[in-house]
Order: C-alpha cells, then structure tokens, then sequence
C-alpha cells in the first residue's frame, strides 16, 4: 500500500517539479535577453525591401508544411523581399512585441510588408503553394 502511495506521488510530483524548473529557466533567459542586436538586424536588412514576417510554432503541423513550403518557393525571392520568421515559443521580449503587434492568435500567420513597412496581406493558417508564390509577386 505505502509503495502504489509513494508511486503515485512521484507520478504527480516528479512532472509538476520539472514543469516548475524548466519554466522559471526560461522566464529568467527571457528577461534576460537583450534583443537590440536581433531587432536592429531585422530593420537594417528590411530597410526598402517588402518583407514576409513568419510567425510559426515547432508543434504546428501546418507551420511545418508552410515551412517547407518556403524552403521551395522563396530561394526566388530572396533578393527581392526579407523574410523573417518568428517563433512563438521563444519567450523573447521581440517575439511578445510582434505577436501584440500584429495580433498573432493562430500559427502559421504570415504578414505581408511593402516597402513602406506598411501590412498589405494578412494569411492565417496553411496555403497552397500557387497562392504563396502569387501573393510573393504582388508584394512590392
């Protein structure tokens, strides 16, 4: 009786003891990231081009297609538009920015950019790939 109690507790206790380790290693890496350096280099490199922000997820289905998607169809475009991909589940304080931003509540959520840094499109969810290299060509 004493071992299925002692058992059962470890059940319980073991996952929400690492759950508690692995979440307050990550809030302190959050607030201690600096993100200039990352912020800095994304506007440097947008600077007049259109850009395609990527907000994807690791666990998402859909992003891994989307992203393979990508790989495929943006090699095109790579001189022509900035792609910047986002991952939600990083914690860093850009990414939470972006996602408040933008208004990100689904992944895969692409944002289409001008030049002018302005949002032309808005795609949630997974597209097909004439679609994706059709919305490429009307990015300017």
């Amino acid at each position: 009786m004493k071992k299925n109690i002692i058992i059962i507790a470890l059940i319980f206790v073991v996952p929400l003891v690492a759950f508690w380790i692995l979440s307050s290693t990550n809030s302190t890496t959050a607030k201690t990231n600096v993100e200039t350096p990352e912020v800095q280099q994304i506007e440097e490199v947008a600077i007049g081009k259109p850009q395609v922000l990527k907000f994807t997820s690791t666990m998402c289905l859909d992003c891994q297609t989307m992203n393979k998607l990508f790989k495929e169809v943006f090699p095109n475009y790579e001189d022509k538009i900035v792609l910047t991909e986002i991952s939600v589940q990083d914690g860093k304080d850009f990414t939470n920015q972006q996602i408040k931003k933008y208004n990100i509540t689904l992944v895969p959520t692409m944002i289409f950019l001008d030049s002018n840094n302005k949002q032309v499109r808005r795609v949630e969810g997974a597209i097909e790939k004439d679609v994706l290299e059709n919305y490429l060509k009307e990015l300017k």
